[in-house]
């Protein structure tokens, strides 16, 4: 497993380098966050953990950025802070805020915790589906369209279009988009949706204008066409 962390501070990122290895994670450090979520389908990782200091609003864009691209466990750790930023950082997308000083140990503790669970149903152990002319083969997490060239997904990718796969013709509102693809209550994440469904047709619309697969209910949320061919 890999662990992705940014840490501003050297001294604390060698000493978060050890605790996340410890969890067993190999772990790659990154100096600037933005980079890191460009990056996100090349070199996903399983697990984030991020250090912040700063600007606040910045803080909280980059939270909910990286929300949009990754489902893994999110855990941010920040100086004392009001209560209400604490919310913030959870309603953006955190699974867990942890203000200066921590406990290294108690940390340790926490992330364990998080990984247990997180861990869900394998891919692999999902059936192949099989709807108009659009194979989703779980085992390698790929796509592929009237006979097509495969194209591999990233995990947020995959569980939006298996869902969307599973419930043909049934129109699925975004909050419960979010809880089944990113795991928490979705009031307030329409934005997180809709960047996530432009990104899916990307990859399976031959014109992603002009969509034939995933067709949006205005104001409610999205399905799958079952007359799409």
């Amino acid at each position: 497993m890999q662990a992705l962390l940014f840490s501003p501070h050297s001294d604390e990122a060698a000493v978060l380098t050890i605790v996340l290895q410890q969890a067993g994670f190999t772990v790659r450090s990154v100096r600037e966050l933005d980079k890191a979520i460009e990056a996100w389908p090349q070199q996903p990782a399983e697990f984030i953990l991020i250090t912040l200091k700063g600007d606040q609003a910045s803080a909280l864009k980059g939270i909910q950025l990286m929300r949009s691209h990754a489902a893994v466990p999110i855990v941010v750790i920040v100086d004392v802070v009001s209560d209400d930023f604490q919310v913030e950082l959870l309603e953006k997308g955190a699974d867990l805020a942890i203000t200066k000083p921590y406990s290294v140990r108690l940390l340790l503790a926490q992330i364990r915790a998080l990984l247990r669970r997180g861990a869900g149903m394998p891919f692999f152990s999902l059936p192949t589906l099989t709807q108009a002319d659009l194979i989703l083969n779980p085992a390698d997490r790929t796509v592929s369209v009237a006979e097509g060239e495969s194209k591999r997904l990233t995990q947020l990718e995959f569980r939006l279009l298996y869902q969307l796969m599973t419930h043909v013709g049934q129109i699925i509102p975004s909050e419960t988009i979010v809880e089944h693809v990113w795991g928490y209550s979705g009031e307030g994440n329409r934005e997180l949706v809709r960047g996530l469904v432009q990104r899916l047709r990307s990859k399976i619309e031959p014109d992603p204008r002009s969509p034939r697969y995933i067709l949006t209910e205005p104001g409610i949320g999205y399905f799958f066409n079952r007359f799409a061919e």
